[in-house]
């Protein structure tokens, strides 16, 4: 690697931290590479969504295939806002009790454009320390001061809204996962809302890894903890357990309407196809109906976990600690021997030091693939 690059790419070569793009081919619940099938456990279909061909058939024989463009070639404030916005908005907002809704681009989108459209200066973000990458970007948009507390710590957390409030601020927010992306675990949602009727907060909850899994309707862990109606904003994305694309933000109508402003990440980009827009509102539709998949998922993460010899499920992901970036890469490759796909996941994805291979099981599977997978865990050590 000679170019201007080259001492940057061959740092991260030696330090077993280059990334590379596979050109890996999904096929249900496996993927095919090199003419090889491996189970997927690197997916986000949590609820076998992007795999049930079923589902999709019924999907296209209740619209009409040849009136909805496969493309959105404007922005939602310009041409690109057609009614299939509406239509999707209106279906998450049902699921959410009626709360007002707004549809990004992506997750991504949404957390990096949200907290800049609504802070003031004077306003203070306390976030967790793993939030998502997507937050973290917000956070460095944002314009006010912010802060991160040890994770899942509220009595850290405490201690912070304290020493802010002491010399004077704005608004606190508070800004967290609801199930972690790399770890696996929950938030404590019901401590979190404690703090805010104690102090006065805004709460901002991203319910990625959580929507469509958990709650009796899918709406995710504020909703399984009864407590969804205390966080100001909740986020998911459409791409994951909904096997779609774009993201939205639950809110009131009075800062659906600052977004709709402000929120640069919607106003500068394209609106999502049209064709999209109706298949999410069709999946999110479904959600409730699907409790079945959600039991199922719950039933293989602890088959996993009795065979892995694990005390505990906390979620469908389950990190598998190698710590080193190199024995990261030497577990990968051991588990894709065994017919696994899994990628290594390194810094700065999770923290130095703290590399590990993901696990990510989806409804699609069967107890006893989770089972022989859990069993070769235990014996990886």
């Amino acid at each position: 690697m000679g170019g201007i690059y080259g001492e940057i790419l061959g740092k991260l070569r030696a330090d077993n931290n280059l990334r590379i793009l596979r050109d890996a081919i999904p096929n249900g619940k496996y993927v095919e590479y090199n003419g090889v099938r491996y189970l997927n456990l690197s997916s986000n279909d949590y609820l076998g969504i992007g795999s049930d061909h079923s589902l999709q058939r019924e999907f296209f024989e209740s619209i009409d295939t040849g009136r909805y463009l496969l493309g959105n070639p404007s922005s939602r404030l310009m041409t690109g806002n057609s009614m299939e916005y509406s239509v999707l908005e209106k279906t998450v907002s049902a699921l959410y009790g009626g709360r007002e809704c707004i549809i990004f681009g992506s997750g991504y989108h949404a957390n990096c454009g949200i907290l800049p459209a609504l802070v003031t200066p004077q306003d203070v973000i306390l976030a967790d320390k793993l939030v998502h990458a997507s937050i973290i970007d917000g956070l460095r948009l944002s314009g006010c001061t912010w802060e991160r507390f040890r994770h899942n710590d509220t009595d850290h957390l405490e201690k912070l809204i304290g020493k802010h409030r002491t010399r004077g601020c704005g608004t606190i927010w508070v800004v967290t996962e609801s199930v972690f992306s790399m770890d696996g675990d929950r938030a404590p949602v019901a401590q979190l809302v404690n703090l805010k009727n104690k102090y006065g907060l805004r709460l901002y909850l991203d319910e990625a890894h959580a929507f469509g899994v958990f709650g009796p309707n899918g709406a995710g862990l504020a909703e399984a903890e009864g407590c969804m109606a205390e966080f100001d904003i909740i986020v998911a994305t459409l791409g994951k357990a909904a096997a779609s694309q774009g993201g939205f933000a639950v809110c009131d109508g009075e800062t659906r309407q600052m977004l709709v402003n402000r929120a640069r990440t919607m106003i500068f980009s394209t609106a999502l196809p049209p064709i999209s827009l109706l298949w999410s509102a069709f999946v999110v539709s479904q959600l409730q109906a699907m409790k079945a998949e959600r039991d199922k998922l719950s039933g293989l993460c602890k088959a996993f976990c009795s065979a892995a010899g694990t005390a505990h499920v906390r979620s469908q992901i389950i990190p598998v600690m190698a710590y080193g970036n190199r024995q990261a890469e030497e577990l990968a490759e051991r588990l894709r021997r065994e017919g696994y796909w899994v990628t290594p996941v390194r810094y700065p994805t999770v923290p130095q030091g703290q590399a590990r291979v993901r696990l990510s099981l989806t409804a699609a599977m069967d107890v006893r693939e989770t089972e022989q997978l859990g069993e070769l865990c235990r014996r990886i050590g």
